[in-house]
């Protein structure tokens, strides 16, 4: 697919990408995250697809924020002990989780997506032997032959929020509200993101790689709404929510702007 090599690089940031430590990623571990809350529809679908794709060395750590539609329990019963389920009983909140699988996860490469289906696995390992030249691979709606298929409304509000966390950060990743990547674990020591909230935490992950020199890759994917049997989406339950989730981007965005880690 198109590809938009899209971040400037520096020298001293971005040693990591110079030395020739990742000329073969397709050999290194690889730890795939996923969040979960009411995805008993998807998830195994999900994971088998993940297991059949990805090449060994491989982890898949799943954090389930407690789901009371069993979730959890049919991860459980996969059998593959490259299978890891993590049950929170107390915290809640996508940044959070994955923050929680980061600091579970023992691979040299980190890869993340929504656990509804809606991206396609299928891309992961092509995403991860560009890691021989960039430091990150990020899944976008908005380049290439990149598409977002979900309602109107929700495209046209993750374009706001996009534009306004380029306009406001400075950033040149396009899908910059993406959820899909796969990046080396280095990219950690120089770049966080705040635990907190729902997909404000891509952002400023991104936001943060950018402002430290690393070197960033969007290539396109099709983002297709997840089927009515699947159960409804998490960002667009009601008008209300909908309106308080796009005020909760928009604020993180301001703050990261005022007060960056």
């Amino acid at each position: 697919m198109p590809e938009n090599n899209n971040t400037n690089t520096s020298n001293a940031d971005n040693a990591a990408t110079a030395d020739g430590a990742f000329s073969n990623p397709a050999g290194r571990k690889v730890s795939f995250l996923l969040a979960t809350y009411n995805e008993k529809e998807t998830i195994c679908p999900l994971i088998s697809k993940i297991l059949a794709t990805i090449n060994n060395p491989l982890e898949v750590i799943v954090v389930d924020d407690n789901s009371p539609d069993g979730t959890a329990e049919l991860i459980r019963s996969i059998n593959d002990n490259r299978v890891k389920v993590i049950r929170r009983t107390k915290m809640r909140g996508l940044g959070s989780a994955y923050m929680r699988g980061i600091i579970e996860s023992t691979g040299d490469i980190i890869c993340w997506m929504d656990a509804d289906g809606c991206m396609p696995v299928e891309m992961v390992p092509e995403m991860i032997n560009k890691l021989s030249e960039y430091d990150a691979v990020i899944g976008s709606r908005f380049v290439g032959e990149g598409t977002d298929e979900r309602d109107a409304v929700r495209v046209i509000a993750s374009k706001l929020i996009t534009g306004m966390a380029r306009v406001v950060l400075g950033c040149k990743t396009k899908d910059i509200d993406s959820g899909f990547m796969v990046m080396r674990r280095s990219c950690l020591d120089a770049a966080l993101f705040s635990p907190t909230g729902y997909g404000e935490y891509f952002i400023e992950l991104v936001a943060n790689m950018e402002k430290r020199g690393l070197k960033i890759l969007e290539t396109g994917f099709l983002f297709r709404d997840r089927d009515e049997d699947e159960g409804e989406s998490k960002s667009f339950q009601s008008w209300l929510r909908f309106l308080a989730l796009g005020s909760k981007y928009a604020l993180r965005i301001l703050r990261c702007k005022i007060w960056p880690l």
